[in-house]
């Protein structure tokens, strides 16, 4: 297992508990959903993974670390990046090529190395050819792109979107979704932390949180279709998932319940064809 976690609690207060007794496995490769309302403790938990809280009780290993090894802190945020909600607050040049090459150069990347490396994570993302431009006059979704570079360009082994796409419009919630696909097809671990249900259904996990607990852990199929466990969550099913049960309750019945649009049309078409 990549990550690997028992007994997980943590209060920001020492008092309340915003984590109780979380469990966690990640395997290598995977593209994991931690899905929950806002204050779930999905953001929470998923801070501990490369040290930015420390952890107060139990235990937690990412890619063979123990994370309370403060030896062992800054190889393990190489190898456990994060791109953030805000991507402003990741800026801290004036070009976008020097704002990756910061980060390399503060993890001693030798100089000419440097540029390969930023044109490489730029190409990942799509974002050739604005090596220059500064990144106050890009878009919402090219800033989070740009923001992700600087997080390739470390060559980390998993990547963590902690609500990358909260501040976007759907043109740049599709942009960013698309760049986490195209990564995990690469072979890249991805964890998206997010509460949009219709971006936990292309995952390959879906980690469901309520309350600082996890509430399941599953398949999106057997996760996002589940109208009892989606409520316990405070969570909406996805739109083809409740578009299924109106349709039964209106005497409608169609063969398997859906779970993306296209499954949608595809038994809407099937039903069609019956009649």
């Amino acid at each position: 297992m990549l990550v690997t976690g028992k007994k997980i609690c943590f209060s920001y207060d020492g008092s309340s508990l915003a984590l109780r007794d979380v469990e966690v496995t990640i395997e290598q490769g995977e593209f994991v959903a931690v899905l929950g309302r806002n204050g779930s403790g999905k953001s929470t938990l998923v801070k501990h993974f490369n040290a930015l809280l420390p952890l107060q009780q139990g235990e937690l290993r990412v890619a063979q670390i123990d994370v309370r090894n403060e030896e062992d802190i800054w190889l393990l945020r190489r190898l456990c990046g994060m791109v953030f909600q805000n991507p402003d607050n990741q800026f801290v040049s004036a070009t976008v090529e020097e704002d990756i090459a910061f980060g390399l150069e503060n993890y001693e990347v030798l100089p000419g190395e440097i540029p390969a490396r930023v044109r490489a994570a730029l190409a990942l993302v799509e974002m050739n050819g604005y090596e220059k431009r500064a990144p106050h006059t890009l878009s919402g979704g090219q800033k989070q792109r740009v923001a992700l570079a600087g997080v390739l360009a470390l060559e980390p082994e998993i990547i963590i979107f902690d609500e990358a796409t909260a501040m976007l419009d759907p043109r740049g919630r599709q942009e960013v979704v698309a760049i986490m696909q195209k990564l995990h097809k690469a072979g890249k671990t991805i964890i998206a932390i997010t509460h949009y249900v219709e971006e936990a259904v292309a995952a390959d996990k879906v980690i469901l949180m309520h309350e600082g607990r996890v509430l399941a852990c599953g398949s999106p199929r057997a996760i996002l279709t589940d109208v009892d466990l989606m409520k316990a969550a405070g969570l909406l099913p996805p739109l083809p998932v409740r578009l299924y049960h109106d349709l039964q309750q209106a005497g409608i019945y169609l063969n398997n319940c859906p779970l993306t649009d296209e499954e949608l049309v595809e038994e809407i078409w099937r039903l069609k064809s019956r009649t």
